[in-house]
Order: structure tokens, then C-alpha cells, then sequence
């Protein structure tokens, strides 16, 4: 599924980013280095909080709000939590939360394997010396969770020394820019991963957590960067920017040099002419922007095209290419001029993985008729294809209330 996309290219030095929309990818630079998250694990940790609890109970502990002061700064807000989930003080917080009753072996082991999950199984490790580093130099996060404790912030049962290892791990959790694209991909995605079409987070949590990216996610720059640039985004001292564009595609650059702020000094600068360039601030009028390249326009493939290769994928049985038309929004009901659609097809070829992903994934009418009024069921029954006959039909029976029969 790679391929080029939009083609942008930078002559930064000593960069790397890659970025993925629904399964195409583009590098450039030093994208295959390893850095650790730090504090882009922020962002993902709040999100699997969500998941385990929900919206209203994380917010108990955690509030929603930009700071105003700097990411590692001993203060609460007026009720006594944390500001909010992207500042460190935030951050332990909801480390406190995730699988409280698990022990710290176990904890790291879950979200080691859910972040595996959300780099689509890219390049995942664990820098120990990194580890090993933060927990040693520690004073002002132990000093935070200590005045946590004493205002009562942590649920009951926290215990405080667990909890700052465990986060110190999740700050140590290496990736590449290959990785980090994707899980930014699959924010951009509303929680699937784009290249294995696995459903990580619930698209609540993905907008709970974008939403805080965009307005507390680049340390104390994040009302800068949301008046520059426009989009949802999580940075960390290791160099690293993670770059939502909702619904197209999650970028990661990664370069070492910060600012003052603790953000990378070229992907601030990539960022912003990203969008410059670029129709994707959230606040461009796609009207009045006339001199601003939108790449969601895409020139319209005629239709007879699209269809002859929608019959020739289920023709062949390539799920693959029958996906990437799903993604890009292509009805896959469109038939031909007998009426035959790729449905048909799979079903006449005996494509028993083409007629599932179309059905459970497409969610085609499983009853279109060509020209001859012959279904996709007709054509399995008449070319002996059981096994498709019996997913039609059972397919058909699970779903008897939603069916459209075609007459």
C-alpha cells in the first residue's frame, strides 16, 4: 500500500519525517533513526485512560484547560488537578489511572503492546538508559507528585513511586519516524490504523485527545502554534512532532535541536510552512485561499476507470487494491453498464475473501442485480462456489433488518 503522496520536500538537514494518509507514506531525511516519545506519549496514554474509563471519570482528576504556565510547573488549577493531560503534572495523573490494578510489569507490558498496535507493528522499543537517565533527574516530577499526593489528586490506592516509574517508562518508549507516522495516522484516522485497519481508540477518544493536542500539546508555544499552524499536534524534548491533519493524515518530524520552548526548531519551522503552502489550517477558507495548494482535491478519475478496476480487483481476489479505493471514498456499489458490480465478481470468481471485505467492510448491498436480475448470490449458486454462497446467506440472516433488496 505505499506509494507517493503530495511530494513535499524540505532541505533541512539532519530531519526526518514520514507521513501516512490511509496507507500511502513519503520520507524524507533520517526518518529510520530511533528517538524515545517523551512527551508524545502524553497524548496516546490520555487517550487508553479513555478507553479503560471513559470521558467523564478521567476528567475527574484531569481538567481540560491550557495552563498557562510552563509543561513541568508544581501548580493546580482552581479544583485541585492537574491542568491538563499534555503537562507533566497531567500526565502522571493518568498514568495513575491506567489498569490500576495491574502491577508495573504488567501495565508497561499492556501499553507497549497497545502502542504496537497503534504503529500498525512498526518499530517499537525501550531505551533503558533513557529510563534509567530520567528517573535519576527526576527531582521536579518527584516533587510534583509529592504535592499531588498531599492535594489528594491521585485515586485511592496510588502508589506514588510505581506511578512515576511507569511514566518515566512511557517518556522512554522508543520509535522511528516510520512509527510515530502512523500512530499519528491513526489519530488522523479517528482511531484505525490505516495500514492494518485495526480500531485503536473510539472516535471520542480520538477527539477529546486531538482536541487537547491542538490547544495544549506544544508546551508553552501551544497558543502560538494553534494560531500559526492551525492543527492538532504533540511534541517532546527528544526533537519529536507528531502533526494531525483530521481525516487525511498524521505526519511525524523528528530533529534534535529545540527553542527555548522545548520544540523542535525545524519542525516548528516545517510545520508552519507545511501550511503555508498547504490548505490544511483549520481556519483557511478553501474559498478565498486561492493561492494555497489543497491535495484533497484530487482530479476526478472517470468513472468507467474506477469500475473497471473495482471488477478487475475482484476478478483477481486483491483485497488490497479494493481497500484503497474504500478509503479514498469510493462507492463500492458502482457497477458497470450490464449492472455487474465487484460484489458480483468475487462472488462468480469464488474471491471468498473479496466478498467478505466487501460486505463486512463495505458494507455493499449484498443484492444488486445486473441486467439478467442475477444477484451475487445467483452467480455463486450457479458457478458452485459454496463457500461464498454460505457467507451471502449467512451474511444475509445477520443482517435481515438492514438488507435493501434491489427488484
Amino acid at each position: 500500500m505505499r506509494g507517493s503522496i503530495l511530494g513535499i520536500r524540505h532541505g533541512y538537514q539532519k530531519v526526518g519525517f514520514k507521513f501516512s494518509i490511509r496507507g500511502n507514506w513519503h520520507s524524507v531525511g533520517n526518518y529510520n533513526v530511533p528517538f524515545c516519545l517523551q512527551s508524545t506519549s502524553k497524548p496516546l496514554v490520555y487517550a487508553l485512560v479513555q478507553e479503560e474509563l471513559n470521558q467523564e471519570t478521567v476528567h475527574q482528576y484531569v481538567g481540560h484547560e491550557p495552563s498557562g504556565f510552563t509543561f513541568n510547573a508544581i501548580s493546580l488549577d482552581p479544583a485541585n488537578k492537574p491542568h491538563n493531560p499534555m503537562i507533566n503534572a497531567g500526565a502522571i495523573v493518568t498514568c495513575s489511572l491506567l489498569k490500576q490494578k495491574m502491577n508495573l510489569a504488567d501495565r508497561f507490558d499492556y501499553v507497549t503492546k497497545m502502542f504496537k498496535r497503534l504503529t500498525g507493528g512498526e518499530y517499537l522499543a525501550f531505551n533503558n538508559a533513557v529510563f534509567l537517565s530520567e528517573r535519576e533527574t527526576a527531582d521536579r516530577n518527584f516533587a510534583l507528585g509529592y504535592y499531588m499526593r498531599e492535594n489528594k489528586c491521585f485515586p485511592e490506592g496510588t502508589n506514588l513511586m510505581e506511578t512515576l516509574d511507569f511514566y518515566f517508562q512511557l517518556c522512554s518508549i522508543e520509535v522511528d519516524c516510520d512509527s510515530a507516522s502512523v500512530i499519528a495516522a491513526t489519530l488522523a484516522n479517528g482511531g484505525v490504523c490505516p495500514t492494518t485497519g485495526d480500531k485503536v481508540f473510539s472516535t471520542n477518544s480520538v477527539r477529546n485527545t486531538l482536541s487537547l493536542m491542538h490547544s495544549c500539546g506544544m508546551y508553552d508555544f501551544s497558543g502560538g502554534f494553534a494560531f500559526e499552524v492551525g492543527l492538532p499536534a504533540k511534541s517532546g524534548v527528544s526533537g519529536c512532532i507528531m502533526l494531525v491533519v483530521p481525516n487525511v493524515m498524521g505526519i511525524c518530524i523528528w530533529s534534535p535541536p529545540l527553542d527555548k520552548y522545548g520544540n523542535s526548531v525545524r519542525g516548528i519551522q516545517f510545520c508552519k510552512d507545511f501550511v503555508e503552502k498547504f490548505n490544511f489550517h483549520n481556519y483557511d477558507s478553501l474559498i478565498h485561499s486561492p493561492k494555497k495548494f489543497d491535495p484533497r482535491i484530487r482530479k476526478a478519475e472517470s468513472r468507467a476507470k474506477v469500475v473497471v478496476n473495482l471488477l478487475f480487483g475482484a476478478y483477481n481476489g486483491d483485497v488490497t487494491a479494493l481497500r484503497r479505493y474504500a478509503l479514498l471514498g469510493t462507492d463500492m456499489n458502482l457497477g458497470d453498464y450490464d449492472g455487474r458490480t465487484a460484489l458480483h465478481v468475487g462472488a462468480a470468481e469464488g474471491n471468498d475473501t473479496v466478498v467478505k471485505f466487501l460486505l463486512e467492510k463495505c458494507k455493499v448491498n449484498p443484492f444488486p442485480r445486473d441486467r439478467w436480475g442475477f444477484t451475487p448470490l445467483d452467480d455463486a449458486v450457479r458457478f458452485g462456489h459454496t463457500e461464498v454462497q454460505k457467507i451471502l446467506e449467512n451474511y444475509t440472516e445477520e443482517n435481515k433488518d438492514n438488507t435493501i433488496v434491489e427488484s
